[in-house]
């Protein structure tokens, strides 16, 4: 259990396979604690051997990651977020990261392991992706896009959507070509949680900085 525990798995995730082996209600295959309580028997356990599946395993773990109160989740993994200095308080924006980043986690540490750049501003960009996305080509979207974030009176998602549209539709360009450059100035490489939810978290100051540190890298 333990070893299951360093290496990301929830409680939840492993009781909940293991009462699986061997043993069927239906075609449900998601149980809490409470409904194991109620539902199991041993008139459905079948007497063949069980066969151990990781792969499965996997995906309860990021169904359970994905569907626990983010909260309990923040719980867990903020002692590894403390061992990091990332991070010292469950708050409301830890929260959101949470949110975030776990629609793609199947394990805890996909987590823990992909948010340093929400609370570390010294950017470590990827070679590949800063070759890429930030050169002569999309120097001019840059620029365009710290002008436009530096005129919005709020910066929420929607509004930040809106300058992006305005971009795209003034250049001719599609979403992807400010998207991605945007994406590796902002978190040192090219995948993320939804770039507009990220710039949210981050706050205005934080992104205009780390867009205005990229121009550099692109001449």
């Amino acid at each position: 259990m333990t070893a299951y525990r360093e290496a990301g798995y929830l409680p939840e995730s492993l009781i909940n396979y293991l009462s699986r082996l061997g043993w069927s209600y239906g075609d449900q295959e998601i149980f809490s604690l409470d409904e194991l309580v109620e539902k199991f028997t041993l008139d459905n356990v079948v007497k063949s051997p069980a066969v151990f599946n990781p792969e499965k395993l996997l995906w309860l773990n990021g169904w359970w990651i994905r569907h626990k109160p983010a909260r309990e989740i923040a719980e867990t993994v903020l002692p590894v977020l403390r061992k990091k200095g990332l991070c010292t308080e469950i708050d409301n924006r830890l929260l959101s990261i949470i949110d975030m980043t776990r629609e793609r986690a199947k394990t805890l540490h996909d987590i823990t392991g992909s948010i340093d750049y929400f609370f570390n501003d010294e950017m470590v960009y990827e070679d590949k992706a800063r070759k890429k996305f930030l050169n002569e080509g999309t120097l001019p979207v840059l620029q365009s896009l710290i002008e436009k974030l530096e005129n919005l009176d709020g910066f929420d998602r929607d509004s930040i959507r809106a300058v992006y549209d305005e971009i795209t539709e003034s250049m001719g360009i599609k979403l992807v070509k400010v998207a991605q450059p945007t994406r590796v100035a902002l978190t040192g490489g090219t995948v993320s949680p939804p770039i507009f939810e990220v710039m949210e978290v981050l706050g205005k100051e934080t992104v205009l900085g780390r867009l205005k540190r990229a121009l550099p890298l692109c001449v």
